[in-house]
């Protein structure tokens, strides 16, 4: 089957929200800025949009898989108020020692989202905060990746280095 849709794949923490340790509560989720104008104005280019993160603190007894499947919905919905649709929110719950398959830097969630929703990994982007989500990027055939940083990473595999999701605009093109 030929794939043919094109995807943006988004970290969670850092790159959706203001990333605050151990995010489980609505109250204390605030929007990144820029990034209902990003995913907007993507959309309109006709890529569709993925979660892609990495959860530790249901292993780590933070919180549970329900307090994260209820602030997930929450977000969801008020993606949907600004007419944003996310097709699916892949996240890994485990610990990085407990060598799972899906826990960025590997590709699993990525891949899962290229076989379930035919994706075209060399049209599609992904966007992190973190040199895991760039490798993960990698790792699952993605070239296109951007890491938003305020210091420059030389040693990340990242296409391209930008310090707002603003700067992410003039990038990505149809």
């Amino acid at each position: 089957m030929k794939q043919k849709n094109k995807a943006v794949f988004l970290d969670r923490d850092g790159v959706i929200n203001i990333d605050k340790s151990y995010l489980y509560k609505k109250e204390d989720f605030v929007f990144c800025d820029g990034i209902f104008k990003l995913l907007k104005y993507v959309t309109k280019l006709g890529y569709e949009l993925f979660i892609i993160t990495n959860q530790s603190g249901i292993a780590r007894g933070y919180y549970n898989e329900h307090d994260f499947q209820k602030l997930t919905l929450w977000m969801l919905k008020e993606f949907e108020k600004k007419d944003i649709k996310i097709k699916k929110v892949y996240y890994c719950p485990h610990l990085p020692e407990d060598r799972c398959e899906c826990r960025k830097p590997k590709p699993k969630m990525i891949q899962d989202a290229i076989k379930e929703f035919n994706l075209n990994s060399k049209n599609s982007w992904m966007i992190g905060d973190k040199l895991s989500d760039m490798e993960a990027a990698k790792n699952a055939g993605v070239k296109n990746s951007i890491l938003i940083s305020a210091q420059n990473k030389k040693k990340s595999s990242a296409k391209y280095i930008v310090k707002s999701l603003y700067d992410i605009i003039k990038i990505i093109k149809k």
